[in-house]
């Protein structure tokens, strides 16, 4: 210290408003980080449940019922490709191969050459 008693007293108080300010200022920046945490945990939350619709906005569905609709559109996508898997091979006479087949052995003929 400097041996004048009113000037420790300022020294001390100076360093007491500097420990406080800087202690705050850490407090600050820990609670503005959580914030923005949580804002983004409340935003997650809010695309997993989903958001009813309200006056000039469409409700969002959730993440279920967006699954429940990806599973739907391969549903369709499996009796499509299963449709086109039919024609892909042999079978009664009645699908593209079969037909693709037949018009092979006409033309055979032609593709010899001399």
């Amino acid at each position: 210290m400097t041996g004048i008693p009113a000037l420790d007293a300022i020294a001390l108080w100076a360093g007491i408003i500097a420990a406080v300010g800087a202690a705050l200022a850490v407090l600050f920046r820990w609670g503005r980080n959580l914030r923005r945490g949580l804002r983004r945990v409340g935003q997650v939350l809010a695309d997993w449940t989903g958001e009813p619709g309200r006056p000039g906005v469409p409700a969002r569905p959730g993440v279920m019922e967006r699954l429940e609709d990806v599973g739907d559109r391969l549903g369709a996508l499996d009796e499509r490709v299963a449709a086109i898997e039919h024609e892909l091979h042999p079978n009664s006479g009645s699908s593209l191969r079969d037909a693709v087949d037949r018009v092979d052995r006409r033309t055979s003929h032609l593709d010899k050459s001399p």
